[in-house]
């Protein structure tokens, strides 16, 4: 998939009047350099962390090194959370989210791929066999007590081709998060220098890649699939972190709290806001169709009060659609109404066309 940024097009070289705040170059230089190369590096520094933890626990498996993998497992799973929605660019280019977080997980296919010795992790067959979700079954789900799974990877007759199941795992999630990662060294100043507003501009790409990721990873997936905000059928099983269920609310609370950084340009390095899509709203007087009030900050106010139902939540999403799924439900309506401010709204008054697809209307 090309991300490129429309050289040959007219409109990218048209030089355009920088009103206060409207800079859309100071924009993206902001989102580079202070938001999202920074976030993945910070991100890598948990994924090579656990990765020497699964190494650890490869060479010598007992209920230490289990517990230890584990924890990595949940700091770097915790981290991903805050660069998913960087879906644009390398991240879109190399499919990076197809990797490293498709849930639920296929038991069916991890065991297959285990016993087989050979899968082959590229095809879409088993994109939801590895990545964090196939971890969690792998380090949470095999047995009911730390001495049970361990017994997976030491007594059992499959316990090799186990133990090398993980090691390719971790193998594959390094590669594919390498291959973005470097690719931002060329990319970045392309980035920055695609100024314009078509469609391949670099605005453009983010917002898509932003909304889509906040409309069809958080939104539907997080809540309005587990808890059947479109069909009226429940499916606790298809919680995000299913096996290590009390880490659901952190994980959702983590991503949706990425978003609203993002939204307002707050820099990863320092903790300070800079230039961002808020900013650049203001700067153009962008109203909400409805109230009329300033866009950016009734996006967020509705983001604040999403949040704000998600800390309220039970840490285990799977026990609060048993005991109480209206919560899930509301939470699902308070991200529907920030789709609309985003999807609708915004791209309305920033001139963006949204390019991808969804099945379920806005």
């Amino acid at each position: 998939m090309c991300y490129c940024v429309g050289k040959h097009q007219a409109p990218e070289d048209t030089p355009y009047p920088i009103a206060p705040n409207t800079d859309r170059a100071a924009v993206l230089k902001q989102m580079a350099d202070e938001i999202v190369i920074p976030g993945y590096a910070n991100f890598k520094v948990k994924l090579d962390a656990m990765t020497s933890k699964a190494e650890q626990f490869v060479a010598s498996p007992d209920t230490i090194a289990l517990k230890d993998f584990r924890q990595s497992w949940v700091e770097a799973y915790l981290e991903w959370q805050k660069v998913e929605a960087f879906n644009f660019g390398p991240a879109d280019m190399f499919a990076t989210k197809m990797f490293f977080n498709i849930y639920p997980t296929s038991v069916s296919a991890i065991n297959a791929n285990i016993a087989s010795g050979t899968a082959n992790l590229e095809v879409s067959g088993s994109f939801a066999a590895q990545g964090f979700p196939a971890l969690d079954y792998l380090l949470n789900g095999l047995a009911g007590s730390n001495d049970s799974i361990v017994g997976y990877y030491t007594s059992a007759s499959d316990a090799p081709q186990r133990k090398a199941y993980l090691q390719k795992l971790t193998a594959q999630m390094q590669l594919k998060f390498n291959q973005v990662n470097n690719e931002w060294l060329s990319y970045r100043d392309k980035f920055v220098a695609s100024t314009g507003l078509t469609a391949s501009s670099s605005l453009s790409l983010v917002v898509n890649g932003y909304v889509s990721h906040f409309e069809k990873y958080i939104r539907a997936g997080k809540f309005g699939i587990p808890a059947g905000a479109l069909t009226n059928i429940k499916s606790p099983e298809k919680v995000e972190a299913f096996y290590q269920k009390d880490i659901s609310q952190q994980l959702a609370k983590t991503a949706i709290q990425a978003s609203i950084d993002f939204f307002n340009g707050k820099s990863v390095k320092t903790g300070i806001e800079g230039a961002s899509l808020k900013t650049y709203l203001d700067g153009i007087g962008a109203k909400d169709s409805q109230t009329g009030n300033g866009l950016a900050t009734t996006i967020n106010a509705q983001l604040i009060t999403a949040i704000t139902l998600v800390r309220a939540l039970d840490a285990n999403f799977y026990n609060v659609m048993s005991t109480d799924n209206q919560k899930m439900l509301d939470v699902y309506s308070a991200l529907q109404a920030v789709v609309r401010l985003l999807k609708v709204d915004m791209t309305s008054a920033m001139s963006i066309t949204i390019t991808y697809t969804d099945n379920d209307g806005d």
